[in-house]
């Protein structure tokens, strides 16, 4: 009966803090390098100017049928890494461009530019139509 006349305890059980703040910390290190992953691309201004042409550059289109080509040869989504890999080894300074049909799904493009990205493209630019033809095509 020496507890009913002491006062409160005043003692902090800290065991459940750590536990959860143990929980929390495995949860940010699972999930920080999936935040780190990501394709960065500065998309151009469609009222911008072109830019001077001064080589060749390899385009890669995407059209509306979603179907993906190498300047004018058709490629399988699965085999772009490699057929880049290929190109590259010669041209490592090479620009990449991307054109995509706007119907195609996001997702497609993000896939295709991932592809592009993991064949060590540093440059990848994306072409687009500048506003007058667009406003003449409606």
């Amino acid at each position: 009966m020496q507890g009913s006349n002491s006062p409160f305890m005043s003692d902090i059980n800290v065991t459940p803090l750590v536990d959860v703040m143990l929980v929390l910390l495995i949860i940010f290190m699972v999930t920080a390098p999936m935040m780190m992953q990501g394709v960065h691309v500065s998309l151009p201004q469609t009222t911008s100017k072109p830019l001077p042409a001064e080589q060749e550059h390899l385009i890669i289109t995407v059209d509306g049928s979603r179907q993906i080509y190498i300047n004018d040869y058709k490629v399988a989504l699965d085999a772009l890494e490699a057929k880049l890999k290929k190109i590259y080894e010669g041209h490592p300074d090479q620009k990449v461009y991307l054109r995509a049909d706007k119907n195609v799904p996001y997702g497609i493009v993000v896939r295709v530019m991932s592809e592009v990205k993991g064949a060590g493209v540093k440059k990848l630019g994306m072409v687009t139509e500048p506003q007058e033809k667009i406003k003449k095509k409606q």
